[in-house]
């Protein structure tokens, strides 16, 4: 069994920004998937479970906020009894350029403020599918502002091809395992 999380924050004002990456890539997979996600108050998330090749999934996106998302997970996975190498989470990079997925297990936070929570609730052995978002204007807008605009024109005609390919890498590593990889649209 595996545990897919995305992350973003939840209401209508943070639809379509930056930091809702993990959020657009799940609700991607899980359109793809033909599965519909629902709110699970208990565990303070939208969960939907599946199987793909033979292996149960559960698709998730935890609604504390992005600050917070450690304390969603933590409640899902103790629900599930999985351990943190079940566990993948999708979120964006402002480290990576706009583009570039990369996939990796383990790992620092990388300052993002949602992996960091999750590293503090289940610790730091878990894989991380992150999706560049750096752009010209990163450095120079202050990162909480940048993280929580919408994507630029530019970005908006490429970043249905990002999401793709966010969802093939993940498809991919589910059947040939997590290895280190990155790729760039």
């Amino acid at each position: 069994m595996k545990l897919i999380i995305g992350l973003g924050n939840p209401g209508d004002d943070y639809i379509s920004t930056r930091h809702n990456l993990g959020f657009m890539a799940l609700d991607h997979l899980a359109s793809k998937w033909g599965v519909h996600l629902s709110v699970q108050s208990k565990m303070k998330a939208e969960i939907a479970a599946t199987m793909y090749r033979g292996e149960t999934i559960i698709l998730a996106k935890p609604q504390t906020f992005m600050n917070l998302s450690g304390r969603a997970v933590d409640k899902i996975i103790k629900y599930y009894k999985l351990s943190p190498d079940d566990i993948w989470v999708i979120s964006d990079d402002l480290d990576l350029d706009f583009g570039t997925v990369r996939l990796r297990v383990g790992g620092s936070s990388g300052g993002h403020n949602g992996l960091k929570d999750i590293i503090e609730q289940i610790g730091e052995d878990f894989v991380r599918i992150r999706i560049g978002i750096k752009n010209d204007k990163s450095g120079v807008v202050p990162t909480e502002k940048f993280v929580l605009e919408r994507f630029s024109k530019a970005e908006q005609s490429k970043i249905e091809s990002v999401i793709d390919s966010s969802v093939e890498l993940i498809e991919k590593s589910l059947i040939d395992g997590p290895s280190h990889t990155s790729q760039s649209i």
